[in-house]
């Protein structure tokens, strides 16, 4: 409670008692005439109001000929109406003063009001002795002592009383409810706003429903706050406007798109308060707006008497205010009604977010649609161009294979023949160059080999040959026409069998599994040191030959290895002079095996040598009729 120095009445009082001293108050300034200041705690509710002027109920009457100050402080939790005050009562011009001083400091915002506080202040002169004891007369009245109260029985009234507020109640969560509903089933937002508004308006027996919506300009060097920690740049809140509204009877005047550009400022305290979700209440106009001459004539011009506002707001922006109107009579807003509103409010909210949702969805399913339409022609082109590039390389390998592997097999012939011709000795430098010759007319005919090998799988031109075959011949074969190349190495070839008889039979493309094996050894073989070790074994789990290749060679680095199965692509390392090669044969390897419906992993270290796995399924033979 805020202390005032020599207060002259100070008990503890009844709240309905403490509100017939303020009604008292009211009646002196009324007598004292027009030029009276009459405040109460109602025009706190549009400003931030500190922690001890909460709880705070205050009557102050300021004239020329009588000055009172009665205040009040709820005591703790107490709210309902016999809830106890602890009250003071003064005339002291000094502690008058002192109150207004303080008062005037919670409206330093608003110069207007602070202004004509500090000008009331100024004024304040000892009380005319004929209007002091006229009050102090009327005072005596409700200051003798009240009789106990009397034990409350549950009568068939207060029985009715609460039937009354359950059913109430009750029918306040249906209409919530139904509006929610409404929200959910239908995405006509003009339509749910109407209905809605109606609905309540009936329901809380209002003259007048309306939504205020505010409008968001544009501004290069203004921000706003849209929440207590929240700018945003280039945003300020302007005047808006009524869009929607509901009267219970055609006399009481429309305010549909109405517009205020003077009295209503959207960046005053009462505005920040909206943006935290603060739910206005003014029982009464004139007590609430005594000191704001302009607002008080805007809302009698109007016909508002009383009036409530909830926030609507969604994302952490003020988007408007749904306020129910009193036009002819002061109205105590209870605390449901409060929350009621406030619920509609939020669920008013949900809709505009789901209707902006709608909307924003519209247009990007619309810009989405132009741009399906402009990549599909864009993706149509290139398919044109790929098929043309298709037509252009298969006439180019067409062309190569005759053009190159006709004279290729005539060079690779007649060098191995001149290297066994029987007439006559070839000297040592004539075979060197027969041999080099026919080596490298091998080696350009493997590159043609794999080349066309990958073309044909990449067109989906390469149909496997399934047959039945034995896994361990066939790893026993492929490992004995390597065997002159891994000695030439100086490299140990070794064959792991992890299977039963049962499982040798396996159903394949023999030659692909033979040319998948041979690619993958002689792989290892080349980029295993002298006196290494290439180890191939086999096992069968699930239908499913596994074959792996083990070595100890020079390894690869983590980061080469996404690179591996690339087309024409050699790593990077210091054997690279070394070791030549297309860049064909491991991805050859890999087109094969998924060709199979199967799948190839690696697993290396860097100069310990490195492990490739293989998984091919088992085949399934197709009859032919």
């Amino acid at each position: 409670m805020l202390v005032f120095p020599d207060l002259g009445f100070s008990k503890t009082l009844p709240l309905s008692i403490f509100n017939q001293l303020g009604e008292l108050l009211q009646q002196m300034a009324q007598a004292v005439g027009s030029d009276a200041l009459s405040l109460t705690e109602a025009i706190l509710v549009r400003v931030e109001v500190p922690v001890e002027w909460q709880k705070q109920r205050f009557n102050l009457v300021v004239s020329e000929g009588f000055n009172a100050l009665l205040v009040g402080n709820l005591q703790a939790g107490e709210q309902e109406i016999d809830s106890l005050v602890n009250t003071s009562l003064t005339f002291n011009v000094d502690a008058i003063a002192l109150f207004i001083s303080q008062l005037g400091e919670l409206f330093k915002c608003d110069s207007h009001t602070y202004q004509t506080l500090d000008n009331y202040r100024r004024v304040i002169i000892s009380n005319d002795p004929i209007l002091q004891s006229q009050f102090t007369l009327l005072l005596l009245e409700y200051l003798l002592p009240h009789s106990p109260a009397p034990i409350i029985t549950n009568t068939p009234e207060s029985c009715q009383a609460i039937q009354n507020a359950l059913k109430k109640q009750i029918a306040q969560e249906q209409l919530l409810n139904t509006v929610t509903t409404q929200i959910r089933k239908s995405l006509d937002l003009s339509v749910i706003m109407n209905t809605t508004i109606t609905q309540v308006r009936e329901f809380l027996e209002l003259d007048r429903l309306v939504i205020y919506k505010f409008e968001y300009t544009k501004s290069k060097n203004q921000n706003i706050l849209v929440n207590s920690q929240q700018y945003v740049r280039g945003v300020s809140l302007s005047e808006g406007c009524i869009i929607y509204e509901v009267c219970a009877t055609e006399d009481i005047p429309s305010v549909l798109n109405y517009q205020e550009k003077n009295c209503l400022k959207p960046n005053t305290q009462c505005w920040e308060k909206y943006r935290q979700g603060f739910t206005l209440a003014v029982n009464d106009i004139e007590e609430t707006y005594f000191l704001e001459n302009c607002l008080v004539d805007f809302l009698r011009k109007n016909q508002v008497r009383a009036k409530l506002a909830a926030p609507i707001i969604f994302e952490k922006k003020l988007w408007g205010l749904l306020i129910a109107h009193q036009c002819y009579t002061p109205r105590k807003w209870h605390e449901n009604e409060k929350k009621f509103l406030t619920s509609v409010a939020e669920q008013l909210a949900i809709a505009i977010h789901q209707t902006e949702l709608m909307q924003s969805l519209t247009q990007e399913k619309q810009t989405l649609e132009q741009r399906v339409i402009e990549r599909t022609m864009a993706l149509r082109e290139a398919l044109l161009a790929a098929e043309a590039a298709s037509r252009l390389r298969s006439e180019f390998l067409a062309t190569m294979s005759h053009e190159l592997l006709t004279p290729l097999t005539h060079v690779i012939g007649m060098s191995s023949t001149l290297l066994r011709w029987p007439l006559g000795e070839l000297s040592p430098r004539q075979r060197n160059y027969l041999q080099t010759i026919h080596d490298s007319g091998e080696h350009l005919l493997t590159m043609i080999n794999d080349i066309l090998d990958l073309s044909q799988i990449e067109a989906g031109k390469t149909v496997l040959n399934i047959l039945d075959f034995s896994l361990v011949k066939t790893a026993e074969n492929t490992l004995e026409s390597l065997q002159k190349k891994a000695k030439s190495e100086n490299v140990t070839l070794q064959l792991d069998l992890q299977l039963n008889p049962a499982q040798d039979n396996f159903t394949a493309d023999i030659s692909r599994v033979e040319q998948i094996l041979w690619n993958l050894l002689t792989n290892a073989i080349k980029f295993t040191p002298e006196n290494g070790i290439v180890t191939l074994r086999i096992w069968v789990e699930d239908h499913t030959a596994i074959f792996q290749i083990e070595d100890t060679g020079i390894g690869i680095p983590e980061e080469k290895i996404p690179l591996l199965f690339e087309k024409f692509q050699q790593l990077d390392t210091p054997y690279r002079r070394r070791y030549e090669g297309t860049g064909l044969g491991l991805a050859l390897t890999k087109q094969l095996v998924e060709l199979h419906r199967g799948r190839i992993e690696v697993e290396s270290t860097v100069g310990m040598g490195s492990i490739f796995t293989v998984w091919i399924p088992k085949q399934l033979k197709i009859k032919h009729d």
